[in-house]
């Protein structure tokens, strides 16, 4: 019989090319069980690796390479790549579960409609492992033709051994799971999911049972699809006789003799980089098409069936080739050239290299069989224009890939999982860090796991990236997101889509907006029905940020020492050093006992005292009033706008004529512009404060957003006051959203620092500032991260790409990342370019007329 089998894989027939298909016995949570076998099924988790620093990458590979070494030495393994498309409609089934405000289906919508139109596909990593030869059924494999011929399937699993058979794959997950893989059990959804995804068919996939398994009619009706085989390519053809999808399987029979990492060795991670451009009639090609979106990705998919060797196999195996290579440096150093070859001497010295390795590290030589499958659902020559590309690609790396000619069936069959390996003449034999070195679990990977999608992954790996910043003080995590760089590169329109999920999700957002350009926002809330206002310095707005109005809720004993101090801010120096405080904090007092307190009851009560100082004081109190930094906290309200209250929405407080003085100059040195300013900032930050700790507010999502933060790291309180929010947020349910271009002054600030969960960075192009994002990023501050933060914000022509920025998340994870806005509509609304500021103004003026 062995001659037989020898005979037959000598003509390319053998028993491993001729062996049946698997036939499926049952699915369970990690297990795969056929009639001759089982294998555990775990997924693997995808590491960061594309920002990840040198030190941090060949740690992790040692970690990996041990991993393979120590764990999986003896086993059959099958690691598979896929690749699925996002399904986007999951998104409005998230959204019923996390949006409660305004049109919440319109806008979770707007999203969905805009990862229909991106199509990102999503990689799943998958390993499997055979566990057992199922004792007393390969003596049953014979009986199986008249069986299936009747429609029978004697096959089962009894409960006694599933359980034996589940214990055995978790005591494999435990150790599995330290890998950087960190693996897990596949659910049995998962393992129906990927046997059935071949088939290319349209139907639902089957429920497990209370038991949490698959088996039967139902394990049957996955595999129901059929598969026509041919010599370079195999048709999947659905019930009614129509092909559905061209499939390739490709083998990597030539790799170089070195690969390095990063380079060709990541054979693996750079599936995703692989894209090609379909053959198209020009005539098909709208005018205006984007050259950019003819690209497409191929998004081949690898199956890697693999034997790590025991150590001591393995160091035979090494040894004999040291000594055959010795052998034929002798025999050759004996024949009249006494040349043998510097081939051989090398061969030599690296076995013996290699036999020192292994014995002193986790190191020892893995047997894998990689194979590339290529499919298209769009016809014949557009799979053939993806081979060539993944051939192209390949090829540039010095990887020699090629189509399975003759042999599409049995390389088909070997990617299925629960099958075996049928192609052995077509593998390599090599150090496990050849293997490891591929980065099968790299890529780019940043952001929340769950919670409102708001961009997209920009590195090796496609992926969606979500970002929820009110989330932190449900996990019990710090509460400050910073957004940093270059003015016009989109980290205020990001803090603004940032600022609207937030409103959705049923928060309250308070903006204080120095640069006036969060207007916006304001718009865009209202546009989807969230409850959101505009309150902005000047007459009109008399009386909104009243002391006595914001503090209500604290008491009025509050007031009573907030009112006096701000009032005496607000007051000319030489009436304050002639002690202006008093008579304000007795009219202050006067104003309060007589009840329904406000500010400009107390200038009034002012310019109505005997005392001459205090009618002085109330007069020029009464004139600032009715300057426009002046009037929002102690004008006379005129009814027009409403006062700020701490309710769900969106409320964005414009103050772009705000002056501070700078924390070096004295009370003496301002000027009344500055005094206005600091008093009117008095207010915003003591209603920060009050309404950030106020028990009964402990329930509410509630969101600080302050663009231009430098405005207020250029004062004491100002300062103190970003702290104390940074600081207190989780316990107090209050998330601080940062905007600056100034990163050197932000770092300055230890209290915030310490509290960052998420980081934007955008462009910077100066060496300090470069390098203060740097810090915040957590990465080196050297060339090649100046250099990443420099071309972050250009597209490949040097223009500007906005909204393209590092994101380094609550696991200080780094990756480039796109922030999207789904929408033109939304984008015009949220553009904050002074060209969309005039535009605003002059459509306002035009409805202003229309009313008249």
């Amino acid at each position: 019989m062995k001659v037989l089998q020898k005979i037959g894989s000598f003509l390319g027939v053998g028993g491993d090319r001729s062996a049946t298909a698997p036939q499926y016995v049952a699915l369970a949570d990690g297990l795969i069980i056929t009639d001759s076998h089982t294998e555990a099924w775990f997924v693997l988790a995808s590491s960061n690796t594309d920002l990840m620093s040198e030190n941090s990458r060949d740690a992790e590979l040692d970690a990996a390479s041990s991993s393979l070494a120590r764990t999986l030495p003896g086993y059959d393994c099958h690691l598979r790549v896929m690749w699925s498309p996002l399904h986007a409609e999951d998104y409005m089934t998230e959204a019923a579960g996390m949006f409660t405000a305004g049109g919440w289906e319109e806008w979770a919508d707007l999203r969905v409609r805009r990862l229909e139109q991106i199509g990102l596909p999503t990689r799943h990593l998958l390993l499997g492992v055979r566990l057992t030869e199922r004792t007393g059924q390969a003596q049953k494999v014979s009986r199986r033709g008249i069986q299936e011929g009747l429609g029978l399937n004697a096959h089962t699993v009894s409960t006694r051994e599933l359980a034996k058979l589940d214990a055995q794959m978790r005591r494999l997950g435990r150790r599995l799971e330290a890998s950087p893989w960190k693996a897990q059990p596949a659910a049995v959804e998962m393992l129906a999911w990927m046997i059935n995804r071949e088939q290319h068919r349209t139907t639902p996939l089957p429920a497990p049972s209370a038991a949490g398994v698959i088996s039967g009619a139902k394990l049957a009706a996955l595999t129901r699809g059929r598969i026509m085989p041919h010599p370079d390519h195999l048709r999947v053809v659905d019930a009614h006789g129509s092909v559905t999808a061209w499939v390739s399987v490709m083998t990597m029979h030539g790799f170089p003799e070195q690969m390095e990492s990063p380079g060709n060795g990541e054979w693996l991670r750079v599936l995703s980089e692989i894209n090609y451009v379909p053959d198209m009639d020009e005539d098909e090609l709208p005018d205006d098409v984007d050259p950019a979106s003819l690209i497409l990705p191929v998004s081949p998919e690898a199956s890697v069936r693999f034997r790590v060797m025991p150590k001591r196999d393995a160091l035979k195996k090494v040894e004999a080739a040291r000594r055959l290579a010795k052998e034929q440096r002798t025999s050759a150093a004996k024949q009249s050239a006494e040349d043998p070859g510097r081939d051989i001497e090398e061969t030599e010295y690296k076995m013996a290299e290699l036999t020192r390795d292994m014995r002193r590290e986790d190191l020892t030589l893995v047997e894998d069989h990689p194979r590339l499958v290529i499919t298209s659902t769009e016809s014949l020559d557009d799979l053939r224009a993806r081979v060539d590309a993944v051939i192209t690609h390949y090829g540039g790396l010095g990887i020699e890939v090629s189509v399975g000619e003759e042999e599409q069936r049995e390389l088909w069959l070997e990617a299925q999982p629960g099958d075996q390996l049928r192609v052995p003449d077509l593998g390599h034999t090599r150090d496990v860090t050849a293997l490891s070195g591929s980065w099968w679990w790299g890529g780019a990977k940043v952001g929340d796991d769950s919670g409102p999608i708001v961009g997209y992954l920009t590195g090796s790996t496609p992926g969606v990236f979500r970002n929820d910043v009110t989330a932190g003080s449900d996990r019990g995590d710090a509460t400050t997101t910073a957004y940093v760089g270059r003015s016009g590169r989109g980290k205020t329109t990001a803090m603004m889509l940032s600022m609207l999920d937030a409103g959705f999700r049923g928060g309250y957002c308070l903006a204080l907006d120095f640069k006036g350009d969060l207007g916006g926002v304001v718009t865009a809330a209202r546009r989807y029905g969230l409850d959101a206002h505009l309150v902005e310095t000047g007459a009109q707005f008399a009386g909104v940020a009243d002391l006595f109005t914001l503090l209500a809720a604290e008491g009025t004993d509050v007031a009573r020492g907030e009112v006096p101090a701000q009032l005496s801010i607000a007051a000319p120096e030489h009436l304050r050093e002639r002690g202006a405080e008093t008579p304000i904090t007795h009219a202050t007092n006067a104003v309060i006992e007589a009840g329904e307190p406000a500010t400009w009851k107390v200038i009034e009560y002012l310019r109505n005292m005997e005392d001459p100082l205090a009618r002085e004081t109330g007069e020029a109190l009464y004139e600032l009033s009715r300057n426009g930094l002046g009037a929002p906290f102690m004008g006379r309200p005129t009814g027009d706008a409403l006062p700020l209250t701490p309710q769900p929405g969106i409320w964005v407080v414009q103050m772009p004529g705000l002056s501070l003085p700078g924390v070096e100059s004295t009370r003496k040195e301002w000027n009344p512009m500055q005094r206005l300013s600091v008093a009117l900032m008095h207010s915003m930050l003591a209603y920060g404060v009050t309404t950030a700790g106020r028990r009964d507010l402990r329930g509410l999502r509630k969101a600080v957003c302050v663009p231009e933060v430098h405005v207020l790291t250029a004062t004491r309180e100002g300062s103190n006051f970003l702290q104390y929010i940074a600081r207190v947020g989780r316990a107090l349910a209050t998330s601080l959203l940062l905007d600056t271009q100034d990163p050197e002054s932000l770092v300055k600030l230890t209290g915030v620092i310490e509290q960052l969960t998420t980081v934007a960075g955008f462009q910077l192009t100066t060496r300090e500032q470069q390098d203060a994002l740097a810090e915040l990023l957590g990465l080196p501050k050297d060339a090649h991260s100046r250099a990443l933060i420099q071309s972050v914000g250009l597209l490949p022509d040097g223009e500007i790409r906005h909204g393209h920025c590092i994101i380094r998340d609550r696991r200080f994870s780094c990756a480039t990342v796109q922030w999207d806005i789904p929408s033109l509509e939304l984008g015009k609304l949220l553009d904050t370019s002074p060209k969309a500021a005039q535009a605003e103004q002059n459509d306002a003026v035009t409805m202003e007329k229309a009313a008249v």
